[in-house]
């Protein structure tokens, strides 16, 4: 394609994942909303630092300070507190400089629908100055990469959901930006365009282009994360890989247990002694252990209780949430 950033806009220095320069560098940061009695917090003190060239993930329910966190990063929400850099520069003075080398994806999209597919990128462009020709030459090149030159002349309103977001993305591109801010970037889809999505994605991570998204999805964040902090409250709860997250905050495989007749309460009272933790859900038991198979026979053994079904799976992002939180997902 390529989705590439231009040579001379890589950071002189930059090296492998683990010694990459910081992009994006938070210490305190605080946004918050009001006056006296009615001063809400939504992001209150929060350290953060994204490396160039990996995926970066904010992981929580609504409410818990992602996307305000994201607009501050993007310049577009001034910071109440603290201190924050982004691509080296100060948001406070430098908003225009850095916006100028951002790419967004908003949650909701923000294409023209009366313009073909390929306007919308080549008239994009041109808000960044960029010549005619250019605007057109990117344009023909980010459809290619989101495989939609077949639909390059068709009005934007004609498009299915995943088809309009990968659209958005590639308008994100349309810069050449250095990072690319995703706020909820597969929300609505459904699971074949989510991932495709999921691939144009991660061929642009492979590109050098580093990304930071918010998500509620687990899979998504396990998909796409090299790192990433779960928020709650506007505070970070956890930070670190899926994989150490899982490692320091769940046991190795989790046991569901559905009863048959969806009464959870006296089968989690049962089955309360066989694993090191339990979370019961309206629907399931969910038994926390490093050995599943063991403990789905134990489970099984209580021939007194009603139960549909028993599996095991190994631990997920979903877990740990639950762990940290103490709540489902989506609130």
């Amino acid at each position: 394609m390529s989705a590439t950033r231009d040579e001379a806009s890589t950071q002189e220095g930059s090296t492998a994942l683990g010694a990459a320069p910081a992009l994006v560098s938070a210490r305190g940061l605080v946004k918050a909303f009001g006056e006296g009695d009615k001063r809400r917090v939504a992001v209150d003190g929060i350290d953060v630092e994204v490396l160039e060239g990996e995926a970066f993930g904010f992981l929580g329910p609504n409410g818990a300070g992602k996307s305000s966190t994201m607009r501050m990063i993007g310049c577009t929400s001034p910071a109440t507190g603290g201190t924050l850099r982004v691509l080296g520069l100060d948001p406070a003075t430098d908003g225009p400089a850095i916006r100028a080398g951002l790419g967004v994806v908003p949650q909701e999209d923000s294409l023209d629908g009366e313009l073909t597919v390929r306007d919308n990128l080549v008239i994009y462009g041109r808000y960044f100055g960029l010549p005619w020709k250019a605007c057109r030459s990117r344009a023909d090149e980010l459809l290619e990469f989101v495989q939609l030159s077949d639909r390059s002349d068709s009005r934007v309103d004609t498009l299915s959901g995943g088809m309009k977001r990968r659209l958005t993305i590639a308008r994100a591109l349309v810069n050449n930006p250095r990072m690319v801010l995703l706020d909820e970037p597969t929300t609505g889809l459904d699971p074949q365009a989510r991932h495709v999505v999921w691939e144009r994605l991660f061929q642009l991570k492979r590109s050098g282009v580093t990304l930071i998204l918010t998500t509620h999805y687990m899979d998504e964040a396990e998909q796409l994360c090299d790192r990433l902090v779960v928020m709650d409250a506007g505070r970070i709860a956890a930070g670190g890989s899926p994989r150490e997250l899982i490692a320091a905050h769940c046991t190795r495989e989790v046991v569901e247990a559905r009863p048959a007749d969806g009464e959870t309460a006296r089968p989690a009272e049962v089955l309360a002694s066989l694993a090191e933790r339990i979370e019961v859900l309206p629907d399931r038991i969910l038994l926390y252990t490093d050995s599943g198979d063991d403990t789905a026979a134990a489970v099984t053994h209580h021939h007194e209780l009603d139960l549909a079904s028993v599996l095991v799976r190994r631990a997920s992002l979903e877990d740990v949430f639950l762990r940290l939180t103490g709540r489902t997902l989506v609130d």
